[in-house]
């Protein structure tokens, strides 16, 4: 019998408990949280996923590839419970040169195994995406070079558009439920959730032997053959629990929700992405009245690409997510999640650049709703999924802002890791031994944030 202890009941430690105990049959199976399975950082996500990674190689595409099949699996088993759709990730340039690295990323992507270019010149040729299902679309990636064109298919999209780029292995799901159907498999294959605290690992010749937990009825050890570390943002304080260091940083990202009551957007969207780097577009009042405080002429700075929006819901449903990550770097993480009073505003701006429509809200917003958590990752943002630390012990972190759309099949390859069975050539990228063997992993200073989200 093999003592298992998850620290973490986030998206990572369920996973890796549901691989474990439904796939390859492993009990019994112990996850550690002070918190609900998860509530920390899990369910602040955008619950979108991609196969779309440019890189100097095949690794995250190939991970996603599997996580996206294991998915697809899950949602055909269970009459799609978790609500997988394959709306895609569209972006938009209305500059050359992004338009020609868009291009350029494409290609790139579909000599990776992210699937074929598609080139529309014409509109009768493009199959826009259906708003919900997942089975018998197209993958890879179409691309829209033409005005109108694009604007036949995305009426609503900034009329400067120069090219739009559409990934089509891609969309969003429900994580809460994904989570929760994967933990329930898991529980009624033994697993169970401790509510506590891991406050130490002992070892016994260099081999995890016992957990410890601190809970409301006191301190307590576990026994433990193997530990997996899912700590999430706080994996590498866990880590040295474990022997084990890790090279951890934090970026804070935010998420707002408002009620586009005048369908603005329409519910059928793909997720939205302008790709172009731009200045807030505030009014002559504004930028005089920023112009006053050197935190008001920071807001007045050109900001980097990337603001995106999706409806949100389904049904009669008008809330849409809107998203930019222009100032996201943190020391160390603190809950809850200190905000950033100007976010909703400076986000309904941006956006209004991708689709001007959503200017109608500027004098009358919406009341928003801001949540968020913190990216923990690695510097060069590949995760953490391996042995780490003495024998018997593993991690799987740093999943960055891809842990929900990487979560099976990162929590496959670390039960892989955990049974002693082959691991595909892939997953020398995420190994931690990339750090102390240069050998071992030769593209590690290649990789970088870019195309992060």
């Amino acid at each position: 019998m093999t003592h298992v202890v998850v620290c973490g009941a986030g998206i990572a430690g369920i996973s890796a408990a549901y691989f474990l105990s439904v796939r390859y049959g492993v009990a019994p199976i112990t996850v550690v949280d002070p918190l609900p399975p998860l509530t920390l950082t899990s369910d602040k996500s955008t619950e979108a996923y991609r196969n779309f990674w440019p890189g100097p190689d095949e690794s995250m595409v190939q991970l996603m590839n599997h996580s996206i099949a294991l998915m697809d699996d899950l949602a055909r088993r269970t009459a799609n419970r978790f609500l997988l759709n394959r709306r895609g990730y569209v972006y938009a340039t209305a500059r050359e040169d992004v338009a020609d690295s868009l291009v350029e990323a494409a290609h790139r992507v579909a000599a990776l195994g992210g699937g074929p270019v598609r080139v529309h010149e014409r509109g009768d040729t493009y199959v826009p995406s259906p708003p919900e299902g997942f089975e018998h679309l197209p993958d890879g990636v179409d691309i829209l070079p033409r005005g109108d064109v694009i604007r036949d298919y995305f009426p609503y999209l900034n009329p400067d558009t120069r090219l739009v780029l559409h990934v089509r292995k891609a969309g969003w799901l429900s994580a809460q439920q994904l989570g929760m159907l994967m933990w329930e498999q898991s529980r009624e294959h033994g697993a169970r959730l401790v509510k506590g605290e891991v406050i130490g690992v002992d070892s016994e010749g260099g081999r995890v032997a016992r957990v410890w937990v601190r809970t409301e009825q006191g301190e307590r050890s576990l026994p433990a053959d193997v530990f997996i570390n899912a700590a999430g943002p706080f994996v590498d304080r866990v880590a040295r629990m474990a022997g084990a260091t890790l090279p951890i940083i934090w970026e804070r990202h935010l998420k707002v929700a408002f009620n586009d009551h005048l369908r603005v957007i329409p519910r059928h969207a793909p997720l939205l992405i302008w790709n172009d780097p731009q200045f807030v577009p505030w009014d002559e009042e504004e930028r005089d009245f920023l112009m006053e405080s050197e935190e008001g002429r920071r807001l007045l700075e050109e900001f980097p690409p990337g603001v995106h929006t999706r409806p949100e819901g389904a049904g009669e449903s008008t809330v849409v997510l809107g998203l930019w990550d222009y100032d996201v770097h943190v020391d160390r993480p603190v809950f809850p999640v200190e905000p950033d009073p100007v976010y909703p505003d400076v986000v309904l701006r941006g956006l209004t650049t991708l689709v001007p429509g959503l200017r109608v809200y500027w004098e009358r917003a919406p009341r928003p709703s801001v949540d968020g958590g913190y990216y923990t990752k690695t510097r060069e943002n590949l995760p953490l999924i391996g042995p780490a630390g003495w024998e018997g012990s593993y991690v799987i972190g740093a999943l960055s802002g891809f842990g929900i759309m990487a979560s099976c099949a990162a929590g496959d390859l670390l039960a892989r890791y955990v049974v002693g069975l082959d691991v595909p050539e892939y997953a020398r990228a995420f190994h931690p031994r990339r750090y102390t063997d240069a050998e071992w992993y030769p593209n590690l200073k290649a990789w970088g944030s870019e195309w992060q989200l």
